[in-house]
C-alpha cells in the first residue's frame, strides 16, 4: 500500500501528542499480528520535524528574541519550516510506503495565522501549497477540546510556550478556524471528542483509523 499522512491537530492542551504516541505504540502491535500493510510508522511534528526545523522551532515557541516576531514573518517562518519537512522527512517515507503520525500539519497555519492572528486566508492557502508541493494529509484527526480546559492542562505540564501566553480570544479564534476547517473537509479532518480520559480519546482514535485503514486497503 502506498503511504498515508496522518495528521493530529487542536488547540493547545489538547492532548495531540501522547494521542499521537499511543497511536503509534497501537499501530505498531497491530503490525505485529496481522500482516504489515506499510513499511513502517513514523512520528513527526511541524515545527522541528528537521535539524533546520528544530533551530525555527526555537525561534517560533521559546520567546528569546528581544523583538516581537510580525504575524507575516511567523507566517513564512512555519511555512520554511514545513517545505524543508515536506522534502526531507515527509516524501521519502510516503514514498518508501511508510505511515506517517505528524504532530500539526497545514490546519494548523490556517487555524493559528488565519483566523487567529487575522492573515489573509488566501494568502495563507498559496503559501501552504508552495510549502507543502501540493502534498495534503489523507486524514486529519482534530481532537476537539473546550479551549480553557486545553490551557489548563498546557499550564499543567510546566512553563508556557511563545503561543500558549497569548489571550484566551486568541485560543478562541483558533478553534473557530478548526471547527470551520472541520466542516469545509469533512472526509479528510474528522472530529475526535478530546474531553475524555486519554484511554477514551484513544478508543476514538482507534476506531476511525480501522476504519480508514479498511477503506484504504479496498481502494488497492
Amino acid at each position: 500500500m502506498q503511504g498515508k499522512l496522518i495528521v493530529f491537530e487542536g488547540v493547545e492542551g489538547s492532548g495531540k501528542t501522547t494521542q499521537m504516541q499511543r497511536s503509534r505504540d497501537w499501530l505498531l502491535e497491530r503490525m505485529k499480528a496481522e500482516s504489515p500493510i506499510f513499511s513502517q510508522v513514523a512520528i513527526t511534528r511541524e515545527p522541528g520535524g528537521t535539524e533546520l526545523g528544530k533551530a525555527l522551532r526555537r525561534l517560533l515557541l521559546e520567546g528569546t528574541l528581544n523583538h516581537p516576531i510580525q504575524h507575516r514573518t511567523e507566517l513564512l517562518l512555519y511555512a520554511a519550516d514545513r517545505s524543508q519537512h515536506v522534502e526531507e522527512v515527509l516524501k521519502p517515507i510516503l514514498t518508501a510506503g511508510g505511515i506517517i503520525l505528524c504532530d500539526r500539519y497545514t490546519d494548523s497555519t490556517i487555524a493559528y495565522q488565519g483566523y487567529g492572528r487575522g492573515l489573509s486566508l488566501s494568502l495563507i492557502e498559496k503559501i501552504c501549497q508552495m510549502a507543502t508541493d501540493g502534498l495534503e494529509s489523507d486524514l486529519t484527526l482534530w481532537l476537539d477540546v473546550d479551549v480553557e480546559i486545553g490551557l489548563a492542562r498546557a499550564k499543567a505540564r510546566g512553563a508556557a510556550d511563545r503561543i500558549e501566553q497569548a489571550e484566551l480570544a486568541f485560543h478562541q479564534r483558533v478553534q473557530q478556524g478548526f471547527k470551520a476547517l472541520a466542516a469545509a473537509h469533512p472526509q479528510r479532518i474528522v472530529r475526535v471528542d478530546a474531553s475524555g480520559t486519554e484511554a477514551e480519546v484513544q478508543g476514538q482514535i482507534q476506531a476511525i483509523l480501522t476504519q480508514r485503514f479498511r477503506e484504504w486497503s479496498l481502494e488497492n
